[in-house]
């Protein structure tokens, strides 16, 4: 049983305040994460003469950094765990397409790592992301 003696001051502290506050840090964390993340990606495609912009929808893009960072649509994937993150993305991959987007000085056989565990899961469409001429 708590008994307080009269004239003596309440001495807890209230945690309330400082709960608000951080569960709203937390929330404009999570808010900002996936745009500070997608920012950060810097990659140089190259140029080609002909070229369509892709389907959003409809497209699944990975992107490689000059670091060697994969990314599927925005989020950074490890290694590792590629084959699985692809195949959670691409669904029925026969209705699907996958956009392959490296940069310039990314070495080829990382590009073709991802075009045949793209091609293993069964997508039947694989395109490489480039740069049309005039737009840089």
């Amino acid at each position: 049983m708590n008994v307080r003696r009269l004239g003596q001051p309440i001495v807890e502290m209230n945690l309330v305040p400082l709960i608000d506050v951080a569960l709203i840090l937390v929330i404009i964390f999570m808010v900002l994460t996936p745009v500070l993340i997608q920012s950060q990606i810097t990659v140089k495609l190259p140029e080609s003469s002909t070229g369509t912009p892709p389907q959003s929808e409809t497209t699944v893009e990975v992107q490689i950094s000059r670091e060697g960072v994969v990314t599927i649509d925005g989020r950074p994937v490890p290694a590792s765990r590629l084959e699985k993150e692809l195949a959670l993305r691409m669904g029925s991959a026969s209705k699907k397409s996958l956009l392959v987007q490296s940069d310039k000085t990314v070495p080829i056989e990382r590009i073709v790592y991802v075009l045949d565990v793209a091609k293993r899961l069964g997508v039947s469409k694989l395109g490489i992301g480039v740069v049309p001429p005039g737009s840089k």
